[in-house]
């Protein structure tokens, strides 16, 4: 049994010395095999993952690689685990680790910088400069779950403690892990100036970020709210979570109907969300004069853009990597306070041992997936039972 030396573990949460977990292999190549359970290190926890969703760049890792970087390299056939957006209960805890205690449930965060380069210094930990280093004599500390280290497609996972947030029992296990993806959003405006209330807001692009983007930013009380897609029913979706309009982009000009809905002037703030390849400059085209634009989405190849017009009209453009500055907390806040209801783009869920089912239907978006969550099984605990 699961004993290593100057780990905190709990008889009311037992450890096995193995566990399951998918390794990737060759490109789309999954299976699943007995690991060793992981060891927390100092300002680590061990995590019971309760549940896992799955993310569209997990998709990207699985089937091509980058962004994951395992060991400097690509991540195939290195007994890579991937999958990044989880969330679970703490069964034990590394040397000197106070800060959570053991059976706390927790969602996590999935980037842990270095903690010394000038960028987590600042704060701008999902810009680490040491990005990726974690490996041989090129360890620096950092860790980028499921991207540059192992993540959650399996059944125990160590986190760092500035990862975790944790969790009331009144939140689901599904909810839960969309914490992170509600605070990528939040990040988005953050980085925008953060106090939108009054201000306009579009939305390019119905996907999981986009329609978080959409509940957050009517939480943080902008006004309107614009969301644009090419779906309706994730327009519909949007319209649930507090957009004031929708714009089907395959039906009318999405520029000329921002401007129409604010009165000729344009937006405020543009979140993108949508990765088309002309977005960045619909988004400049539906701003006023001063406006901000935030990229949460990119282009797979490189896009022409209208610096000319950007510049005349004084656009401040803005990227953004993961669910930083701690906006995940904040994210989780207004979850728990119920502002909004992520729920609402949880359309599935299978059993872990299912994932390649479950990835099939991220992948194909089978009868309208979002987001879909998978969930290790296992005899559950009281305490979960009333979660659910």
């Amino acid at each position: 049994m699961y004993r290593p030396a100057g780990v905190r573990i709990s008889g009311s949460f037992p450890i096995p010395d193995t566990m399951k977990a998918w390794v990737l292999g060759d490109p789309g190549e999954l299976v699943l095999k007995d690991k060793p359970v992981p060891v927390p290190r100092k300002a680590e926890v061990l995590v019971r993952i309760d549940a896992v969703a799955i993310c569209a760049t997990d998709l990207e890792i699985i089937y091509q690689g980058p962004p994951a970087m395992i060991a400097g390299g690509l991540p195939f056939n290195k007994n890579f685990t991937p999958g990044h957006e989880y969330m679970g209960t703490v069964v034990a805890l590394g040397p000197g680790v106070d800060e959570f205690p053991i059976g706390q449930r927790v969602t996590v965060e999935i980037h842990a910088g270095c903690g010394q380069c000038k960028r987590c210094r600042a704060g701008m930990y999902t810009a680490c400069l040491n990005y990726g280093l974690n490996y041989g004599e090129q360890d620096k500390g950092h860790r980028a779950n499921g991207f540059t280290t192992d993540g959650g497609f399996c059944e125990y996972q160590v986190n760092n403690i500035n990862t975790l947030i944790a969790i009331s029992d009144t939140m689901t296990d599904a909810e839960a892990t969309l914490v992170v993806t509600a605070g990528t959003a939040m990040y988005g405006l953050t980085e925008l100036g953060g106090l939108v209330a009054g201000e306009s807001v579009v939305v390019m692009g119905p996907g999981p970020i986009g329609l978080l983007g959409v509940a957050v930013a009517k939480s943080l009380g902008a006004q309107p709210v614009i969301l644009t897609g090419t779906r309706d029913n994730r327009l519909k979706i949007g319209r649930e979570l507090g957009a004031d309009h929708v714009i089907n982009v395959t039906q009318e000009n999405a520029v000329e109907a921002v401007r129409r809905l604010t009165d000729g002037v344009g937006a405020d703030y543009v979140i993108e969300c949508s990765g088309a390849a002309g977005a960045v400059n619909d988004a400049a085209r539906m701003l006023n004069r001063g406006g901000k634009i935030c990229l949460a989405a990119f282009p797979h190849e490189a896009v022409p853009v209208d610096v000319a017009n950007i510049v005349r009209n004084n656009i401040y453009l803005f990227g953004i990597r993961g669910e930083g500055r701690s906006a995940t907390h904040r994210a989780e806040a207004f979850m728990a306070q119920k502002r909004f209801d992520a729920t609402k783009i949880h359309t599935h869920t299978f059993p872990l041992e299912d994932l390649p089912t479950a990835i099939r239907y991220a992948k194909d978006r089978v009868e309208d997936a979002i987001k879909v969550v998978v969930k290790p099984q296992r005899e559950a605990s009281a305490r979960t039972i009333a979660a659910e």
